[in-house]
C-alpha cells in the first residue's frame, strides 16, 4: 500500500484540530488512522465504503474536494465510524497530494464553512 507523496494542513485546519483535541484526546491519532486507512483504500485502492464523498458545486476541478463522513473516533465511546467528526480535505491527484482544511464535530455546526471552501478555491485557481 502507497502512501501519498505529501499531506498538508492548512492553518485554520489545525486550529479546528486543536479545538477539538480538548474535547476529545485522540483526534489527533484519530486522524492519523483515518489517514492511513479511509484516504489510502478510497484514493489509492479504489476501495469505496460510502464514507468518502466529492462535494459538488466547487468551481474548481483541480484539486476535488472532499467530505468524510465516517471518521472512528476513540474518544466517542460505542459510536464507532459514526462519531459525528468531518473530514473536508482536497486531492490534487496529478501531484499524489492530500491537503486537509477543515474538521468539525457535526453536534457543534450541521456542514462546513462554504466561506473557507470557496476561499480555499479561489486561492488555488490563483496558483
Amino acid at each position: 500500500m502507497s502512501e501519498f507523496s505529501e499531506i498538508a494542513r492548512i492553518d485554520k485546519f489545525n486550529k479546528d484540530l486543536k479545538q477539538l483535541a480538548k474535547r476529545f484526546r485522540t483526534i489527533a491519532e484519530d486522524l492519523d488512522v483515518f489517514i492511513e486507512n479511509e484516504l489510502i483504500l478510497y484514493h489509492k485502492l479504489k476501495i469505496d465504503n460510502n464514507g468518502i464523498f466529492r462535494i459538488q458545486g466547487m468551481d474548481i476541478e483541480n484539486p476535488r474536494i472532499y467530505k468524510a463522513k465516517k471518521f472512528a473516533c476513540r474518544s466517542l465511546k460505542g459510536k464507532g465510524a459514526r462519531s459525528g467528526i468531518r473530514v473536508i480535505y482536497a486531492y490534487f491527484e496529478d501531484a499524489d497530494k492530500i491537503e486537509l482544511i477543515e474538521i468539525y464535530y457535526k453536534g457543534d455546526k450541521e456542514n462546513e464553512d462554504e466561506n473557507r471552501l470557496v476561499a480555499y478555491c479561489n486561492n488555488q485557481k490563483d496558483k
